[in-house]
């Protein structure tokens, strides 16, 4: 155990600190300009394009077997809104202090165009299974987008190899094991506290319990398909988000004379003061560090952008238009931190249970309870109990998301058939999440996610020339009115009937 300890701090070192951080910040930042800061620039066009037509065009289905870009919004959400909201937030101020925020909101800032980026290539790298259903996803526009570049055909499919093998082993882990853990703690020390029903194999029975109930409601959508799985999302994720921000706006509200003092903290730690005022990080530079990779490490996790993972919901859509789906992942992006970590993290630093001086949290206070504090200092026990209920629906939600992106990487590993195994196994591993010890799994799950990371980054920074070539393309056209051929498919066959989709308006 020691051993595997070692190693993934070596491998997660690797992954999350200097290369892995600059490849994460730098691919942002070539995304951002590239696009010439698309998503500041035509503000006005991405939001009238996403959040604008949740009503309308956003719900229409127009392509046998695929997804309504609303839907597809919504099941991407279903896994990306998720603990990294709550507890991802307090652990990089725990962390990180105050100022990890702000990097958060950077890594955010770039992360638009980097899910942006993801969505366009899964889109127009994007195929049909056996089942006619659409597949899509990193391990495609590398195989076939880096694989098309001279003597890089092999490369692009070993890197979308080991993309599939992440991912996988990160479903496993971040996308369940972990998830369901945190959901039975939870859960076990706040309404079943004063509960001793014995232990068996180790393991209290009312975790044993909690773990069927959610291995049963989890084989209940997830064995009844992709559009089951897709139609929870669209009700659960606008519910449960609104009903969470409703929650953080109360707690905001009844602290609202501390805002600006919650703002300055944020800002004037940016840069790791927390070193210098608390004396306990060590060197100004290494607390500088420390506050950005947490900032820019629980932004990604809980946005997901740069692992290429949602993309893989996004290319099920009926949406013809690579560029059009991009829209939406800025929103996603947008929506999950700038409006919900936000949120969070101005309930936490408005709550009294980080002092705003020194960035320190108050003593008994780590990151797995300063959530729920700071709701209960605001709303008492109620407040807890909301905070309980909401990692449970956004950690269960994300259980769910992660079972289609393991899903879809073994379908383009093995095949269909296998998918529908992994399907049940991924079921079956819901209860040892439920049993098992967390800290070592959320580690493994943090490392798995890092090394995700860096063959999409890879696959991205390879197609630069295409993301700008198709956004050229689709400006040229949707905005600037020129008549010129749509591109949409790099597949001459898929390319014609999405023309003739585009040419009829039903995109």
């Amino acid at each position: 155990m020691q051993t595997i300890v070692r190693v993934n701090d070596a491998v997660n070192t690797f992954a999350w600190e200097t290369f892995g951080l600059a490849l994460l910040l730098g691919t942002g930042l070539v995304c951002t300009v590239i696009t010439r800061f698309f998503q500041i620039t035509y503000v006005r066009h991405w939001w009238s394009r996403t959040f604008g037509i949740v009503n309308r065009e956003g719900r229409v289905i127009n392509d046998a077997g695929a997804l309504s870009q609303y839907r597809a919004f919504c099941t991407a959400l279903c896994a990306t809104i998720g603990t990294g909201n709550i507890v991802g937030v307090s652990t990089a101020i725990c962390a990180g202090g105050p100022g990890a925020v702000f990097w958060m909101w950077i890594a955010a800032f770039f992360g638009m165009m980097v899910k942006y980026s993801e969505n366009v290539l899964g889109i127009y790298y994007r195929r049909r299974n056996l089942e006619g259903a659409w597949s899509g996803g990193p391990m495609y526009y590398l195989e076939d987008g880096l694989g098309s570049i001279k003597n890089c055909k092999k490369l692009g499919r070993v890197l979308g190899v080991l993309f599939c093998v992440f991912t996988m082993l990160a479903s496993f882990g971040i996308g369940n094991m972990a998830q369901i853990n945190k959901i039975t703690i939870n859960f076990g020390e706040t309404f079943f506290r004063n509960v001793d029903l014995g232990m068996l194999c180790g393991a209290p029975m009312v975790n044993w319990g909690i773990g069927v109930v959610l291995m049963l409601a989890a084989a209940f959508i997830i064995l009844g398909g992709f559009r089951r799985f897709a139609a929870v999302s669209e009700k659960l994720v606008p519910f449960m988000s609104f009903a969470y921000m409703v929650g953080c706006l109360l707690v905001i509200l009844i602290h609202a004379e501390k805002l600006p003092e919650v703002l300055a903290s944020i800002f004037r730690f940016a840069l790791g003061t927390k070193a210098l005022v608390g004396g306990v990080a060590g060197t100004a530079v290494q607390a500088a560090f420390n506050t950005i990779k947490n900032g820019c490490k629980r932004g990604v996790f809980s946005n997901e952008a740069g692992l290429g993972s949602s993309v893989m919901v996004h290319s099920n859509t009926c949406a013809r238009e690579p560029v059009r789906q991009g829209l939406w992942g800025i929103a996603e992006v947008f929506l999950d931190t700038m409006v919900i970590c936000t949120m969070t993290a101005f309930v936490v630093l408005s709550s009294g249970e980080i002092d705003l001086g020194t960035g320190l949290a108050a003593e008994g206070t780590n990151d797995a309870t300063l959530v729920a504090k700071a709701f209960g200092a605001s709303l008492g026990r109620p407040g807890e109990w909301f905070v309980v209920l909401a990692i449970t629906l956004f950690a269960f939600t994300t259980v769910m998301g992660w079972s289609y992106y393991g899903a879809k990487v073994t379908e383009y590993l093995f095949g269909v058939i296998w998918a529908k195994i992994y399907r049940t196994f991924f079921i079956l591993l819901i209860i040892f999440g439920a049993v098992m010890e967390s800290n070592l799994a959320w580690d493994i799950s943090d490392t798995f996610n890092g090394l995700m990371m860096i063959p999409n980054l890879i696959g991205l920074l390879v197609q630069v020339p295409m993301i700008i070539k198709l956004t050229r393309n689709y400006i040229d056209r949707r905005i600037g009115n020129q008549e010129i051929t749509p591109m949409l498919s790099f597949d001459p066959d898929i390319q014609q009937e999405a023309y003739r989709a585009v040419m009829k308006g039903m995109d």
